[in-house]
């Protein structure tokens, strides 16, 4: 490719009529217009970063945002801009001068034909290479000229007339082919006027991604807990970003897949920066109808590195442990006899993410891990469950597992077809406490249809067209029935 660029700032291809040969060219007088040449291939590095910006976005993208000065000569110029991410989208590029100069890029390629033992041979096809082999009996290493014949699935050569393959040795190349090159290069056809020049170039990339994670320690009482959140971000794209600007974008933002109508948006975690106690943590600014996340000090972004922040703290906010028991919208309407027995009652936490109870801020999607401390002081893990993205003042919920010592059965009593979408049935259900404090158990009915509770042992509470809810108390090491009798139409 550079030599490319080479030849085509010196040839110039001009038709002559059949016999003509080309008139002398006249020394350029002070008053000419001054012929415009291509430089040789300049090169920038990281090295000549001023500042570098990383938004990362999590479904494993992010945008790159670098400045750079650079010592241009004036005229077309051929510039490689190295140091860019492997996963780069070239077509995402983004090119603007900050000094106010006159720059326009005609042209960009992407060079990501990288070196590696398997292209240089590939390279070198057709093409003699000497081959290194350690005589055993004197330890010096022996050269042979071999020709490269093929290289698909595996090294074929010619050597002294014979073809051979996976021939023992070490190759040795005269040189590296122009058209192989380190590291993934931006190559741009550049016209700008000489001197230092400030530029600012952006860009997608694939690789970077991020994620949160909850941690939250339950109290002794399980009234309370406290909760830290992490931001977990890991760089896969291809090149490291040190002392970089560090922010995260949430909220729905909608990519387009090839030349395909839109598919589903992006989900973007919504995050917001609750309670942070270093002046250096996360920041959170309204941008577009999204979230901008900035955080307060530089970080160094390493290639193939995973890096843990600190997004939130909040030390203490006021949760209720329930015992929770569902049914199924298919118990009414058929016979079933005794459906469930010995059936674990699930335990969850509920929270109100709200101001008023410790909280008060969206909470981002991502796994919340809840600890408990032992009679000894230790720790223990009891259960993690995933959330959703939750706004502000809007109610939680997480499943922690199932109750050991809380178990219960389910019959159908009765079974009556009162026409042929009409039916009612008398459900009983046996709770057995084996704990020492008396629990509650929500009993969840998801009957579906057009239902009515004709008769209930226990107060009921209709939740929504399709549930009702029932929550009977149980003593401690004791036994509560529930029986209720409901009438269900279907059609």
């Amino acid at each position: 490719m550079r030599k490319l660029f080479a030849l085509a700032a010196t040839i110039t291809a001009v038709t002559l009529p059949s016999g003509t040969q080309p008139a002398a060219t006249e020394p350029a007088s002070s008053e000419s217009t001054p012929t415009t040449q291509e430089s040789p291939n300049l090169r920038s590095t990281a090295a000549q970063r001023d500042a570098v910006s990383i938004t990362v976005y999590n479904q494993n993208f992010g945008l790159v945002r670098e400045i750079r000065t650079l010592d241009l000569p004036s005229g077309r110029i051929a510039l490689e801009y190295g140091d860019v991410a492997s996963s780069i989208q070239p077509e995402t590029v983004y090119i603007r001068s900050l000094s106010g100069g006159p720059l326009q890029v005609l042209e960009q390629n992407y060079q990501f034909d990288l070196l590696s033992p398997q292209k240089l041979l590939e390279k070198y096809v057709g093409r003699m290479v000497n081959v290194y082999r350690t005589n055993p009996q004197t330890g010096v290493d022996e050269v042979i000229e071999a020709e490269v014949v093929s290289v698909n699935g595996g090294t074929i050569l010619r050597i002294g007339g014979e073809i051979t393959f996976n021939y023992p040795g070490r190759f040795g190349f005269p040189e590296v082919p122009d058209n192989l090159i380190a590291e993934p290069t931006l190559l741009w056809r550049l016209d700008a006027t000489g001197g230092q020049q400030q530029i600012e170039v952006s860009y997608l990339t694939g690789g970077l991604n991020w994620k949160s994670d909850y941690v939250m320690v339950l109290n002794e009482d399980d009234d309370g807990a406290a909760l830290t959140g992490w931001v977990t971000l890991t760089n896969q794209s291809g090149t490291a970003y040190e002392n970089a600007r560090l922010q995260l974008v949430a909220g729905d933002v909608q990519r387009v897949h090839g030349n395909m109508r839109p598919e589903s948006r992006v989900r973007m975690m919504m995050v917001d920066a609750m309670a942070v106690r270093e002046s250096d943590g996360f920041t959170e600014n309204a941008f577009f109808e999204y979230h901008l996340y900035t955080l307060g000090r530089p970080t160094d972004l390493m290639n193939n590195e995973q890096k843990q922040v600190t997004l939130l703290e909040s030390d203490d906010f006021g949760v209720e442990k329930k015992l929770i028991f569902h049914g199924a919208t298919h118990y009414y309407r058929g016979q079933y006899g005794q459906i469930t027995s010995n059936q674990k009652v699930g335990v969850f936490l509920d929270f109100e993410n709200s101001e008023r109870n410790g909280l008060g801020m969206p909470l981002p999607k991502g796994v919340v891990r809840v600890y408990k401390r032992d009679h000894t002081g230790a720790l223990q893990f009891i259960g993690e469950d995933l959330i959703d993205h939750t706004p502000r003042d809007e109610e939680l919920r997480i499943k922690m597992g199932e109750a050991f010592d809380v178990v219960a059965d389910r019959r159908q009593m009765d079974y009556t077809v009162i026409s042929r979408c009409v039916s009612e049935s008398t459900w009983q259900i046996d709770l057995r406490n084996h704990k020492d404090e008396d629990v509650e158990v929500m009993l969840v009915e998801p009957v579906g249809g057009d239902w009515q509770v004709l008769s209930s042992t226990h107060r009921f509470e209709k939740t929504d067209a399709w549930t009702f809810t029932l929550t009977p108390e149980v003593e401690a090491r004791g036994e509560t029935r529930v029986e209720y009798r409901v009438r269900v139409r279907w059609c």
